[in-house]
């Protein structure tokens, strides 16, 4: 098949993004499949050179240890806010099937698929609604709520309350420790987890730095756990267990920041558990292909649903593929069966 591997855009996530899509790419390269990658927000290859289909090998693209700069990027591209580089959607149309690797922004917030729908192009992953629903941390958790899957309570603030206003609420209603974080970014970017008012507004004006609104979560303690989902296959969970502090960008995404352990060591009654609230948050959400839901396990088994993650990521360290290779699927068949998925 020709297919494009979407990556890039312009996200905080976008670094996270060019390594899971040279990967894909280069793991369906090795399957046989003639592949374009290409960076959605420049139009052109994530090398530079101009985006053209290949069955050449291609390289892995090294994650930088700091999130990127994105008005720097516009600056140097002369792209500014728009979206989309020039020619990627005649790309598209070329193709057999696209292959989102695209985290964050439009790839992931159900832009890029309603425009794919438009046009009438197969793609990788949930469609516009469940990828809408699931990115917005807000509108997710009121539907995993409603849907009766644990989720730990939380309120959402826009910035132009003021710092100290939305501290006084946060304190109010929430209390700590919390959780504050973007309300629609993912890989733990701008989130940080305060334990008193200095910290709290810290962290108040660090998550309004990515976006206008914030979130805050009650911090809820205990195993911190992911599970899953290829096609109707909900996947052993992973416990994940950073060597220092919480799961954050950094120790995400660099290796030898934090262990993960794949199956979890848990009891069937824990497990029946986890599976039952990825299944419903799974349907709830209209989740489709593949996703992975995240989760605290507290003292007394019980899953509390942080997030659902419907293009999650696919670098060496990432949670889905260590899932996937538990059950003897390794990562070039990984990314066979995800097109396969859309395609099918």
């Amino acid at each position: 098949m020709k297919i494009v591997v979407l990556a890039g855009g312009l996200s905080h996530e976008r670094e996270v993004s060019l390594s899971s899509g040279s990967l894909i790419a280069a793991a369906l390269v090795r399957n046989g499949h003639s592949v374009c990658l290409a960076d959605l927000y420049t139009g052109g290859g994530i090398d530079g050179t101009a985006p053209a289909f290949s069955r050449e090998p291609i390289q892995p693209y090294v994650v930088s240890r700091t999130v990127p700069d994105l008005e720097a990027l516009k600056s140097s591209t002369g792209n500014g806010d728009k979206r989309m580089g020039e020619g990627i959607l005649t790309l598209c149309h070329e193709a057999d099937c696209v292959f989102i690797a695209l985290h964050g922004d439009v790839g992931e917030n159900g832009q890029l698929q309603a425009l794919l729908d438009m046009e009438g192009i197969r793609y990788t992953g949930s469609g516009y609604a469940g990828s809408l629903l699931a990115m917005d941390k807000d509108l997710a958790k009121q539907i995993l709520h409603r849907a009766g899957v644990p989720t730990p309570p939380w309120v959402l603030c826009r910035i132009s309350e003021g710092v100290a206003a939305i501290a006084d609420r946060i304190e109010r209603e929430i209390g700590y420790p919390c959780v504050i974080k973007p309300c629609a970014s993912g890989s733990s970017v701008g989130v940080s987890m305060p334990t008193d008012r200095a910290e709290l507004e810290e962290a108040i004006a660090k998550s309004a730095a990515y976006e206008d609104t914030v979130m805050a979560e009650r911090r809820i303690v205990g195993r911190e756990l992911t599970v899953s989902v290829l096609g109707d296959r909900v996947l052993p969970p992973v416990e994940i267990i950073p060597l220092c502090g919480f799961y954050d960008y950094e120790n995400k995404y660099q290796s030898g920041k934090t262990e993960e352990i794949c199956p979890a060591d848990l009891t069937q009654t824990e497990l029946d558990a986890l599976v039952a609230a990825t299944e419903q948050g799974f349907a709830a959400l209209r989740l489709g292909q593949y996703a992975r839901l995240d989760f605290i396990l507290d003292a007394d088994g019980t899953p509390w649903c942080l997030e659902a993650n419907t293009l999650p990521g696919m670098t060496p360290t990432s949670l889905l593929p260590q899932a996937a290779a538990a059950v003897g699927i390794f990562y070039d068949e990984l990314c066979e069966r995800m097109v396969r998925l859309a395609v099918e």
